[in-house]
C-alpha cells in the first residue's frame, strides 16, 4: 500500500525545524514524566542482589513508595531531563536526515517496500543512536546511580552534581563514560531493531488493510494512521526488548557499581549467571518489555504528531 502509506509520511525537508525542536522538547518531556517510574523500577530490578527481598516490579515500586513516596519513583529525573533534550535533538536530526539518505541509496536495488523500510529505518536508527550516545551515556551513568542510591547497599548522593563530582574525582571524565562501549553495543542494535521493526511493520499492516487497493484513492484518517503507528510501536518495542535485555542488564550493573569497584563485562556476566542462572541476564525483562513498548508507542505517536503539526504549509 505504497501510495496510502506515502500519504502518512512527512519528510524531513517538509518540517519547520525551529517549531519541531521547541514543541518537541515540551511534548517529549511530558511523555518522560508519565513513563519515567518504569525506568526506575527496571533499573532497581537489574542491580538487585540475590539477598534482596524485592523480587518483582510490584514489590520494588511498593518499597519506593513506602520509603520515599511519589518522589521515589522519580529519582534522577532532573538529570535525565537536562540531558535528554540535547540528546533527542541530535537523535531526531540524524534519524530523519539519515533515513532520507538510506531510502535514496536503496532505490536502485528494487527491494519490496517492507524490506526497504526495514533496512532504511534500521540503519537510520543505529546511526542516530551512535551520535546520541555521546550525550546520553554520562546522563545514563549519573541518573542510574541516583535511581539505585540506598538500594542493596548502593551509595547515597545529594544530587546529580554530587554524583558527577565523585565520579570525576575517582575516575576522571572517563568515569562518566563507564559502559560506553556496551551502551553503544546495546542501544545502537536496539535502536536499529526498533526502527527496522517499526518501519517494516507499518508497511505490512497497511498492506493488510489495503483490501484490494480501495484505500489508495483517499488518504487514511488520522485515527487510522495513529492506530497503525501504535501497533508498529508495540511490535517494535516487543522485538527490541527481547533481543537486547541481557546487554542492558550487564550495562546497567557496570554503570552503577561503587566507585571503588572495578569489574569487566565478563565478570559481571559470570556473577549474574552464578546468582540466578541464565535467567539472571533477563532481570527486569517485564518492566523493560513494558517500558520499550509503552515508551516506543507513546514516543512514536508523539513524534508523528509533532511532525504533523510542524509540517510546512505547501
Amino acid at each position: 500500500m505504497a501510495q496510502s502509506f506515502g500519504q502518512t509520511e512527512i519528510n524531513w525537508d517538509k518540517l519547520d525545524k525551529t517549531k519541531f525542536y521547541v514543541v518537541g522538547a515540551g511534548l517529549f518531556t511530558g511523555v518522560t514524566v508519565a513513563l519515567y517510574p518504569v525506568s526506575v523500577v527496571k533499573t532497581r530490578l537489574q542491580v538487585a542482589t540475590k539477598a534482596s527481598i524485592e523480587k518483582n516490579a510490584y514489590s520494588v515500586a511498593k518499597g519506593l513508595l513506602k520509603t520515599d513516596g511519589i518522589p521515589g519513583l522519580y529519582k534522577g529525573f532532573g538529570t535525565v531531563i537536562t540531558g535528554a533534550i540535547p540528546a533527542r535533538v541530535i537523535f531526531m536530526s540524524v534519524l530523519e536526515s539519515t533515513k532520507v539518505y538510506a531510502f535514496k541509496m536503496l532505490e536502485p536495488f528494487g527491494l519490496s517496500g517492507t524490506t526497504q523500510a526495514a533496512l532504511a529505518n534500521g540503519f537510520a536508527g543505529m546511526t542516530s543512536s551512535l551520535f546520541a550516545q555521546s550525550v546520553f551515556v554520562p546522563i545514563d551513568v549519573v541518573s542510574q546511580k541516583l535511581m539505585v542510591q540506598g538500594y542493596s547497599g548502593h551509595t547515597k548522593y545529594s544530587g546529580g552534581l554530587d554524583v558527577a563530582r565523585k565520579i570525576i574525582k575517582a575516575d576522571g571524565i572517563r568515569g562518566l563514560y563507564r559502559g560506553f562501549g556496551l551502551s553503544v553495543v546495546t542501544y545502537s542494535p536496539s535502536s536499529a531493531v526498533w526502527w527496522a521493526s517499526y518501519g517494516s511493520s507499518q508497511r505490512y499492516i497497511w498492506r493488510l488493510l489495503d483490501q484490494g487497493g480501495k484505500y489508495d484513492e483517499v488518504a487514511p484518517s488520522v485515527p487510522k494512521i495513529m492506530l497503525v503507528q501504535a501497533a508498529g510501536g508495540i511490535i517494535a518495542g516487543a522485538t527490541a526488548s527481547c533481543i537486547t535485555t541481557p546487554l542492558d542488564t550487564i550495562k546497567t550493573r557496570l554503570q552503577v557499581m561503587g566507585l571503588e569497584k572495578r569489574s569487566s563485562i565478563k565478570q559481571v556476566t559470570k556473577d549474574l549467571i552464578k546468582e540466578d542462572g541464565w535467567k539472571g541476564l533477563y532481570r527486569g525483562l517485564g518492566p523493560r518489555f513494558f517500558s520499550m513498548s509503552a515508551w516506543g508507542t507513546s514516543m512514536i505517536l508523539t513524534y508523528e504528531y509533532l511532525k504533523r503539526i510542524c509540517a510546512k504549509d505547501e
